[in-house]
């Protein structure tokens, strides 16, 4: 029952992709090798999940690539409750655009993120969603490479997505600039990152890097 949760009419999307061999994580091959990086991911991915089922903030949406049909994804819905959807084609900007929009139609407000990112907890989570909750727009969780760990709308904000070179450090300032020119009153949480190379496992390991404080003010100045 959604009465359960503390944020029920939002959702919370989580993109993922299946961790096919040489598909995924493949920075992490070189040490891991092809298999070890997708066993990798799916770890990740799973301690993701069961994160946010502890949480009990709201619904969960596991956003599969290229689709909902991998063996994993259908173990992830039958251990941890979520809903399987589609991402659709396109660019990482065209598809988050896409499930956010598809959350519009039927609920409240959104965080997505990714299932890798380590620096997420359920900490994090609340304060995005808190903050959604009491009028703000959208939240952002920028990442330390330049790119974002997490983004929250109460709405859809289609200009957001366009025109950015995804996958490089350029992502957190044009989004910035996008969130500023939308006119949109945003705030930021500290910055967190994602595993991708041998030493984001390295730092995996360190309980105490998992804990930043929730929120850094001041954010919706450019």
């Amino acid at each position: 029952m959604n009465d359960d949760f503390a944020f029920p009419d939002a959702r919370l999307l989580i993109f993922a992709k299946a961790p096919v061999p040489g598909r995924v994580k493949t920075r992490l091959a070189g040490r891991l090798g092809a298999r070890g990086a997708a066993r990798c991911y799916r770890q990740l991915l799973r301690r993701t999940l069961a994160l946010a089922r502890a949480a009990r903030l709201c619904p969960v949406e596991l956003w599969c690539a290229p689709d909902a049909r991998h063996g994993f994804f259908a173990a992830c819905r039958r251990e941890y409750g979520v809903r399987l959807r589609r991402q659709c084609a396109g660019d990482l900007g065209k598809r988050m655009s896409h499930a956010f929009e598809r959350v519009s139609t039927g609920s409240g407000y959104a965080v997505l993120i990714g299932g890798d990112c380590a620096s997420v907890g359920p900490a994090e989570l609340r304060a995005a969603f808190g903050q959604l909750a009491a009028g703000r727009d959208a939240v952002l969780g920028p990442a330390a490479d330049g790119g974002y760990v997490l983004l929250g709308l109460r709405r859809p904000c289609p200009s957001l997505f366009r025109g950015i070179a995804w996958s490089t450090p350029a992502v957190l300032a044009a989004t910035r600039r996008r969130l500023h020119r939308a006119g949109l009153d945003w705030i930021e949480l500290p910055a967190g990152w994602d595993v991708d190379t041998p030493a984001d496992l390295q730092r995996l390991r360190q309980p105490e890097n998992l804990s930043p404080p929730l929120l850094r003010t001041g954010a919706n100045e450019v």
